[in-house]
């Protein structure tokens, strides 16, 4: 059995639902499709032993407006989400250090770290109150192009039909690759370990990353429970440091950690189970075909040192439904790819202009040579003094500034509203 819709959205993730929830007034005929169940269940605490799950977001000022805007932000309790207002970042070969301070914007925050799970949850129990049809626990077999659009075959049999198809499932985009859309990929040669750690001193509300020789190490704060301190911690380390430090035991691991820290936050106290993710970066050459469009991680995935991933590709969903919106007001056809390539051309340039940034700072951070050394530590000292385009640069990467779809904008500002 078929069904038809206007619009497709393959990937209930963060991007995917989001897109999908900023469209529902819209009087179109939307189906969400994912592999995982799409059930609005209460987000109860993490079954670790800290209580936090270990995949987390920092959530720029942006982001925080789009899902303000959608309603989504009020059903994220405020104890599972940790604002932060200070960001320290130095060289742990040499002296080089940058700090930034919410206060020298005049703004209350930097951002939140926020566990995706319970974005996850509050975005489904959003779009349960729409007319967005949600098709959880399907898998995606093929994809073929039909003169009305295109047909997705599910697992079990079922196809659904519509124009236009949007992808949003992920770094391995099965659309994607079913679509044939070509790709820049290569290797970081980097695994990141992931996971959540008790601290015996608070974060202090500062998100840290100091740059090792092996790799980036960030502690992400988390909020405090019951008077123990936490953090996130992404650890980026060569695969065979990887591999040594998965196999340490916890107590071990937890010594390892906060000497790499160098004891900024004090001893850490204890660790949950370890995860480990390849790192790897991808870029489609092109995010639209006639019909078919790419959102997210889907278009594109950026090393996680500065923790811009899901804010891009909540501006990519932000971005596309203003395209789409202002299309269907003046009735022309979604899937045209003049109309999909409004989006692509909003959306490539930054996208790229971000990744190309934290390349070359991977890059740097990883030069051993002397001469680099010296200047990066040079370069971060005379940053760090240099206000106005320190700010600039925080400011750009919190979304205050910049040319930003309607959603990401501040309602203050801006008049449009959904």
């Amino acid at each position: 059995m078929a069904h038809d819709y206007d619009l497709i959205i393959a990937g209930a993730g963060m991007v995917g639902a989001t897109l999908a929830l900023s469209l529902a007034d819209t009087g179109l005929r939307i189906a969400v499709v994912d592999a995982l169940p799409l059930e609005p269940l209460p987000a109860t605490a993490a079954a670790t032993d800290s209580g936090y799950d270990p995949r987390v977001s920092a959530v720029s000022a942006a982001s925080e407006r789009i899902f303000t805007r959608l309603g989504v932000w009020p059903l994220i309790d405020a104890d599972r989400r940790c604002a932060y207002q200070h960001m320290c970042v130095w060289d742990a070969e040499g002296t080089g250090e940058i700090r930034f301070d919410a206060r020298e914007l005049n703004e209350p925050r930097l951002g939140h770290i926020v566990e995706n799970r319970h974005i996850q949850q509050a975005l489904l129990c959003r779009l349960a109150q729409t007319p967005v049809t949600l098709l959880g626990g399907r898998n995606i077999e093929t994809l073929v192009r039909e003169d009305e659009g295109w047909r997705l075959k599910l697992a079990g049999g079922e196809a659904l039909c519509a124009p236009l198809i949007v992808a949003a499932d992920g770094g391995r985009s099965k659309v994607r690759e079913l679509a044939g859309f070509a790709l820049r990929e290569w290797d970081y040669l980097h695994h990141a370990i992931v996971t959540t750690v008790q601290l015996a001193q608070p974060h202090a509300h500062t998100a840290w990353q100091r740059f090792l020789p092996t790799g980036p190490l960030a502690f992400l704060p988390l909020p405090d429970r019951n008077g123990a301190h936490f953090c996130s911690i992404v650890w980026s380390l060569l695969p065979e440091d990887a591999d040594r430090v998965m196999a340490l035991d916890e107590s071990a691991f937890v010594r390892e950690a906060g000497a790499a820290m160098e004891g900024r936050l004090g001893e850490v106290i204890a660790a949950d189970v370890r995860h480990r993710v390849e790192l790897r970066q991808r870029h489609a050459r092109t995010y639209a075909m006639p019909g078919l469009v790419l959102v997210g991680d889907a278009a594109h995935t950026i090393h996680p040192l500065a923790g811009q991933g899901v804010n891009l590709g909540l501006l990519d969903a932000a971005e596309l439904c203003d395209v789409l919106r202002a299309a269907n007001q003046r009735g022309e056809q979604l899937a045209d790819l003049a109309v999909l390539q409004r989006y692509e051309r909003r959306r490539m340039g930054p996208n790229l202009g971000m990744m190309t940034a934290m390349e070359g700072f991977e890059r740097l951070f990883h030069a051993d040579a002397l001469p680099l050394r010296w200047l990066r530590n040079v370069g971060m000292h005379w940053l760090d003094g240099q206000g106005s385009l320190k700010s600039m640069i925080i400011r750009r990467a919190m979304g205050l500034e910049g040319a930003l779809p309607p959603l990401a904008r501040d309602p203050e500002l801006d008049d449009q509203k959904l």
